[in-house]
């Protein structure tokens, strides 16, 4: 078991890509999938803490509004929100990376291996990508093959796509 927190706050809400559920611990946003997907993290998430309260009452950080003002045309709202994503080091390097990946633009699994200084790691970096417990806000679908391609999306390539939509990128658009 990881140490986790002493109570979680889970949240729902719609978007026009399906139902959204997120996790805070009250300090930062721990988890964040689409409800037709959630055996995907957020049971993997509550597997790795263990037995846990679980409150839908409140939303101390706000994460509802900032995810709904994303939804709703303000594709920077959800930028400040804290996140602490649980992964090995080498996953955490990938996700600090991506959400410096700017809205509206996108970059290749390579692009980010050679930002870490290990160009072969292409595939581990698309690794480190599918399993970011915490998508949108920590952008991974802002990663893209490096032909141009919408390459797998844990929620499915058609969210990806609206996603990158949504934040105004031109498909394909390599950066």
């Amino acid at each position: 078991m990881i140490e986790g927190p002493e109570r979680i706050f889970v949240g729902k809400l719609d978007s026009p890509i399906g139902s959204v559920v997120y996790l805070t611990d009250g300090e930062a946003l721990r988890a964040v999938e689409f409800a037709d997907t959630p055996d995907r993290l957020l049971n993997a998430f509550l597997r790795g803490v263990g037995p846990i309260p679980v409150d839908t009452r409140r939303d101390p950080l706000g994460i509802g509004a900032a995810i709904r003002a994303y939804f709703g045309g303000d594709i920077h709202a959800i930028e400040a929100l804290p996140a602490t994503p649980a992964g090995t080091q080498f996953q955490k390097r990938v996700w600090s990376l991506l959400r410096k990946i700017p809205a509206g633009r996108t970059i290749t699994y390579g692009a980010i291996a050679n930002q870490m200084g290990t160009p072969s790691a292409a595939r581990a970096v698309g690794a480190a990508n599918g399993a970011n417990p915490i998508p949108i806000v920590i952008p991974c679908h802002r990663v893209i093959g490096a032909n141009g391609t919408l390459t797998g999306y844990g929620s499915g390539v058609f969210r990806k796509e609206w996603l990158l939509t949504h934040e105004g990128a031109h498909l394909p658009l390599l950066d």
